[in-house]
């Protein structure tokens, strides 16, 4: 009671009022609000401003700025944070102070875009550890968030490992850090290889420092490549070279390893400065030359299988580790060397025998020809002198043709001994390669296994029969096929060819004879040994001239010497038709005109 006493009543209070219902204090309603206003902090749209989570919902994030009313930002826009909760703080960009809802919308999104930029460039200058978040996949690595801002992870900067699935990285959160800015095009690129390198350099470098050539290490395969294999050693990889994996060919490395197999290796070489580290495989295991067969010997057949092929041979494996060469010139008889492909591919089994064999510097040599006898051996028995056989145009040389009449049996036909009558002037104008042409063996050479042969040596040597025909004196018919400088080649009868000097093919009214002309033409000489007639034709009407000044001088003589001048003048003539007349009668030359005509 004694309290009540010490309360006194308000001065200016109205009880009309407040019987009434309308009572009011001393300041407005307006003012009041003014008054509570004033309690709260001052916020300007599109302005930053710091605010702290309130709660944290399954599509919002409820924030306090300060404000009569707490802002919603979407949980999307904070996935980059998985740890976010109640009570952090956070940046927010103000969009509109109230809405038709009444509602304070903010955005954290455009909060950190604005300051996003200035933020990635001292993380590259600081060489800052940030948090980003994965958002999708792109050709050659990843998308992520940083700072609102999506920068490039490449394929190769995820992982010290090879990645082999990239989708299992999207939505996730991992740190990076920034390794490039392209500051025109505002490209960023970041990496998460580089903060396990940090660490690992250390653990490199303590594992290098302890190794020991000859060591053998137990490793994880990480890599394959077709050149080798990747081993991760704990912390620093090594690589086992192709031909490290396995004594005998490797074509791919996976026929002998696989991905995340476990196995021995042993340390080969390594270089403590660049971190290379050589590791083998196949030398945890004994040579195979060492285990091969002891009574093996030259002279031996041996199977085996084509696992290299090259112009100059083929390397045959024997067995894992062991190969041999097949030289292409042991792979026929024949003398045309021609590539090893013509004979054999990767991949064949074959058969063949041990040419040399040296164990030392586990070489071999292998031939297959041998498995076949030598053509050469009995030669002279299949193919005596002056037996006829079918062989097939190999090759030309300006002096002959070479034929094989069987694979490693060869010969050569001269370029004389193709025709008897033809001048030949290159073998292609005879015959061509690859055509099949008779021969007859002339001459054997078994030591430097060679065989002369011959073509024109099939019929009877026509130039006897043409000792009896041309005679010197003698006139026929011609026609030039051929005009040079030096003379005219003359087609006579019989397929014969003669020649004439320029001198000789002047023609009775001065003029020359042209190519493609017919005249008569008068045999001068005529050389059965080197196959040679020379002609004239200006002769053929020389001759006659001459004839005619004798007669005339004879004239002015007695009727005696006239006489005997005139029967001399006309022998000539008479040895022409006696020749022409023989020509008709022989038997022997009209077969001989017979078959040539059939010929041509």
């Amino acid at each position: 009671m004694e309290n009540l006493k010490n309360i006194a009543p308000l001065a200016d209070f109205d009880w009309n009022a407040f019987e009434n219902g309308t009572a009011e204090s001393a300041q407005s309603h307006a003012e009041q609000e003014q008054a509570y206003d004033n309690t709260l902090g001052r916020v300007n749209e599109n302005e930053v401003v710091e605010g702290t989570v309130i709660s944290i919902g399954k599509r919002e994030v409820v924030v306090n700025i300060g404000y009569k009313s707490d802002g919603i930002i979407p949980v999307s826009e904070f996935r980059y944070n998985p740890e976010l909760k109640a009570g952090d703080t956070v940046e927010v960009y103000i969009e509109n102070q109230e809405d038709k809802r009444g509602q304070l919308v903010l955005s954290h999104k455009k909060a950190r875009a604005s300051k996003s930029w200035e933020r990635v460039n001292a993380a590259l200058e600081n060489k800052e550890i940030i948090k980003g978040y994965i958002k999708c996949r792109t050709k050659g690595g990843m998308i992520v968030d940083i700072f609102g801002i999506e920068a490039f992870l490449p394929g190769s900067q995820i992982d010290v490992k090879p990645i082999r699935d990239y989708d299992v990285f999207v939505g996730k959160t991992m740190e990076f850090q920034v390794v490039k800015i392209n500051q025109e095009y505002k490209n960023v690129v970041v990496s998460h290889k580089a903060l396990i390198e940090a660490e690992l350099e250390a653990q490199k470098q303590e594992i290098i420092s302890k190794l020991e050539k000859g060591q053998v290490l137990e490793g994880t395969v990480k890599n394959i490549t077709s050149y080798g294999v990747f081993i991760d050693l704990g912390g620093v990889d090594g690589l086992i070279h192709i031909t490290d994996l396995s004594w005998g060919r490797v074509n791919d490395p996976h026929e002998i390893v696989q991905l995340d197999q476990k196995l021995n290796v042993v340390i080969l070489d390594f270089d403590e400065e660049k971190k290379r580290i050589a590791l083998g495989l196949k030398q945890l295991t004994a040579h195979p030359w060492d285990a091969l067969d002891e009574n093996l010997k030259v002279g031996d057949k041996v199977k085996g299988k084509v696992v290299v092929m090259a112009d100059y041979g083929a390397f045959v494996e024997i067995a894992p580790g062991v190969e041999g060469l097949i030289h292409v010139s042991e792979m026929s008889w024949s003398q045309h060397l021609r590539s090893a492909q013509d004979f054999l591919k990767v991949g064949d089994e074959v058969e063949a025998v041990i040419l040399t064999l040296d164990r030392q510097d586990r070489k071999m040599s292998l031939g297959i020809k041998q498995l076949k006898d030598d053509p050469w051996k009995d030669i002279e028995v299949k193919y005596p002198v002056g037996s006829h056989h079918h062989a097939k145009v190999r090759n030309f040389t300006n002096f002959g043709v070479f034929v094989e009449l069987e694979e490693g049996v060869d010969g050569l036909i001269h370029i004389s001994d193709l025709s008897w009558t033809k001048k030949v002037k290159h073998p292609s104008e005879f015959t061509q390669i690859g055509a099949d042409i008779e021969v007859v063996v002339l001459e054997i050479d078994k030591e430097n296994r060679r065989l002369s042969l011959g073509h024109k040596q099939l019929e009877e040597n026509p130039w006897d029969v043409f000792e009896g025909v041309f005679t010197e004196g003698s006139v026929h018919e011609g026609t030039i096929i051929e005009l040079m400088d030096k003379g005219a080649v003359v087609q006579l009868e019989y397929g014969v060819e003669g020649f004439a000097t320029p001198k000789h093919l002047q023609k009775e009214d001065g003029s020359h004879a042209k190519e493609g002309e017919k005249l008569p033409f008068k045999v001068i000489e005529f050389n059965k040994d080197s196959k040679r007639i020379i002609l004239s034709h200006s002769r053929t009407f020389e001759d006659a001239q001459r004839a005619e000044a004798r007669a005339e001088r004879a004239k002015a003589r007695p009727a005696k010497s006239a006489n005997r001048n005139n029967a001399a003048s006309e022998v000539p003539a008479i040895q022409n038709q006696a020749a022409t007349t023989s020509l008709g009668e022989n038997d022997a030359l009209a077969a001989l005109k017979a078959k040539m005509e059939k010929g041509e």
